[in-house]
């Protein structure tokens, strides 16, 4: 398990970042002996570690110095791509436009159609709501499919999930609970069928074996035999995934 900071901190109101374009937090953790500092590719965030005792003034002068570091990080980090008309995002591993109709359509809240332009998500609903209903759309689909893969894996491995929850979580793609609960991220769903299926397998794994020793992959690996190219696929290609659907980097600190 990780260990979590015991405290978080905003910057103060008079802390000059030169304009740096991204979320700032401070960290305060129980075993941090010196200040630290990362740029998180899933959250884009700049996040500063300290020790306990360290002020948010220190953090800011820690970061000040570091600028250029944290500026040339940020610059290599993929443009996010929010929930907007024209927003070109994956689906199952299809690349589809997105296509705010204007208008609503029942209780269907968006389809993936063939046109002559290619593939296209047509997202139903008045324009201002239909960012929240593609968001709704995706965690329903990725609910809808690990529902059926998780009962798959857990029929051949004779395990029984209590709960799924679909999240949208940036710290790891699932997670399997002491209590048999599953939890897994919502973005799965924009990966090719090959890697939801994977994390469905590796998370019901662990309601038979809570490790990652031989027994757990020997049983990921019965039931899952295509594991190491899909492992290879979120090791190069999974954080990119946490671009879309994420909002455009501002002016703003946050803890």
């Amino acid at each position: 398990m990780r260990h979590r900071p015991n405290a978080t901190a905003v910057l103060p109101a008079n802390t000059v970042i030169d304009g740096l374009d991204a979320a700032v937090e401070v960290r305060r953790h129980p075993s941090a002996r010196r200040m630290t500092l990362r740029v998180s590719r899933t959250k884009r965030a700049v996040i500063v570690t300290v020790p306990m005792q360290c002020d948010a003034a220190a953090a800011g002068t820690f970061l000040n110095r570091h600028i250029e570091w944290v500026r040339d990080r940020l610059g290599n980090l993929p443009e996010p791509v929010p929930f907007a008309d024209g927003a070109v995002m994956p689906v199952r591993g299809i690349f589809h436009r997105v296509q705010f109709s204007g208008c609503a359509r029942g209780r269907q809240l968006a389809e993936c159609i063939a046109s002559d332009e290619g593939p296209l998500l047509r997202v139903h609903g008045r324009t201002e709501q239909a960012g929240r209903h593609l968001k709704a759309w995706m965690f329903e689909q990725a609910r809808r499919e690990l529902d059926e893969r998780v009962l798959f894996h857990a029929g051949r491995l004779r395990v029984h999930a209590k709960r799924i929850a679909v999240r949208d979580q940036t710290s790891r793609w699932g997670s399997c609970s002491t209590t048999g609960v599953l939890s897994f991220s919502w973005r799965l769903i924009l990966a090719p069928p090959l890697i939801l299926d994977y994390v469905a397998a590796h998370e019901v794994a662990h309601l038979a074996e809570m490790n990652h020793g031989p027994r757990f992959w020997a049983l990921v690996r019965e039931t899952m035999p295509g594991l190491d190219e899909a492992k290879c696929w979120l090791a190069t290609r999974g954080v990119d995934l946490h671009r879309y659907g994420a909002s455009a980097r501002s002016n703003r600190h946050s803890s």
